[in-house]
């Protein structure tokens, strides 16, 4: 391809990238189901997160809990 062609190209690409009037009404119910909506993408990507964090350190915390504190003792072998 020829520099003419692909500056042509890329110009004709970036004309239907360009946004038009939209001539339509959005009510206040597709508003609040786009809220709606980006509030629960947001919201699982936070549950995802912190689970993705909590549930390691919850088994660390429960394995340090299970461990005695003190080694226990070795026995005499003098028997």
């Amino acid at each position: 391809m020829t520099l003419h062609r692909i500056s042509a190209l890329t110009g004709a690409i970036l004309l239907t990238m360009i946004p038009a009037i939209a001539q339509a009404y959005s009510g206040p119910g597709v508003g609040l189901g786009a809220i709606g909506v980006v509030l629960g993408i947001v919201g699982s990507v936070f549950l995802m997160t912190v689970s993705l964090i909590w549930y390691p350190v919850k088994r660390m915390v429960r394995a340090l809990r299970r461990r005695p504190a003190t080694p226990p003792r070795p026995r005499d072998s003098k028997a």
